[in-house]
């Protein structure tokens, strides 16, 4: 049976007189990877960061587990299990690789409970564990990625929201990473992703939402959409 986790119904955000987000609608199933495609300036991180409580909408309800997020700040929406990564990972300089992992379990007061979740970080990313005691600066992009990744998951969150995570790598870590976001669908964590990696994300996702203008125009599965003329002539070269 199918359990919706997140519906987002007649969502707007402005920036002023500039309508990024106009009365959009979707819906995220539990389990699911969910991918927002479209152009710079479509309007997806806007709608992220609306979900995850960074940005005010003027209109439209958001509903998480069947509870409306209007109103709940990030941070209770943290704890309500909706945890974003955001674009250019934002790491925290100074601080180790463990240290920063530590910061996105704040939440978590269980030591138990935290070495688990640990464990399970570490398990996904080997190469974490290796570095555990590097300052976090001096890791690679890619590194840098897992690492902003693994710091969500410690949250234990129920759903993660993943903005443009291949950004800026090299191919063999965009490889990686998308694998990765299968492995963390697979142990339970629903996925939201939004990307200009069209062709990548469209691949793994269960279903997809096109954007353009702040306005969703196409929505299908993964594979609908890669098989779709006008996806591929706007987003996938052809």
């Amino acid at each position: 049976m199918v359990e919706r986790i997140l519906q987002v119904t007649d969502l707007s955000v402005h920036y002023g007189a500039i309508k990024a987000v106009q009365q959009v609608n979707f819906v995220v199933n539990r389990g699911e990877i969910v991918t927002l495609i479209g152009a710079n300036g479509a309007g997806k991180s806007t709608i992220l960061r609306g979900i995850s409580g960074l940005e005010k909408p003027v209109a439209g309800q958001m509903m998480f587990n069947n509870q409306d997020l209007n109103g709940l700040s990030s941070e209770s929406r943290v704890q309500q299990g909706i945890v974003q990564v955001p674009e250019g990972r934002h790491v925290f300089p100074g601080m180790s690789v463990l240290e920063n992992l530590r910061l996105g379990a704040y939440t978590m007061h269980d030591k138990q409970q935290f070495s688990k979740t640990l464990a399970h970080v570490f398990d996904l990313f080997p190469i974490l564990a290796e570095r555990k005691t590097q300052d976090a600066a001096t890791l690679s992009g890619g590194e840098q990625q897992m690492l902003a990744i693994g710091r969500a998951l410690m949250a234990q969150p129920q759903m993660i929201l993943l903005d443009e995570p291949s950004m800026g790598l090299a191919p063999l870590f965009i490889q990686k990473i998308f694998d990765i976001i299968q492995q963390i669908r697979e142990s339970g964590v629903t996925v939201l992703v939004i990307e200009q990696n069209a062709h990548q994300a469209l691949t793994i996702a269960d279903r997809g939402y096109v954007l353009e203008s702040g306005q969703i125009i196409a929505t299908g599965t993964g594979a609908e959409l890669l098989a779709s003329s006008q996806v591929r002539a706007a987003y996938l070269g052809g």
